[in-house]
């Protein structure tokens, strides 16, 4: 029971620290990502009875490769932005 404690107290800590990302940025979302599933990796080889130091290496490298390649493109806000939106620049 201590180890499921102590993997969901890390898990929580690693939430809080991934929310303090650029949504933007590939780096800082593959950081977070690596963060979010290092920490679940681990959590769920912990509960498992796995190695959660392998869960933790596995769960990591898919959370940097899937933060990064999800990034979205960081919205334009020039002219024209919101045409057809209902904020006054209609067709």
């Amino acid at each position: 029971m201590r180890g499921v404690l102590r993997a969901g107290a890390v898990g929580l800590a690693l939430l809080g620290l991934a929310a303090c990302t650029d949504p933007y940025s590939p780096g800082q979302r593959a950081l977070g990502g690596g963060l979010l599933g290092a920490g679940g990796g681990a959590a769920v080889a912990g509960l498992t009875g796995g190695n959660a130091g392998e869960g933790a290496l596995i769960g990591g490298a898919i959370g940097a490769i899937g933060g990064a390649v999800t990034t979205p493109q960081r919205p334009s806000y020039g002219y024209g932005y919101g045409r057809g939106r209902g904020y006054g620049g209609g067709w």
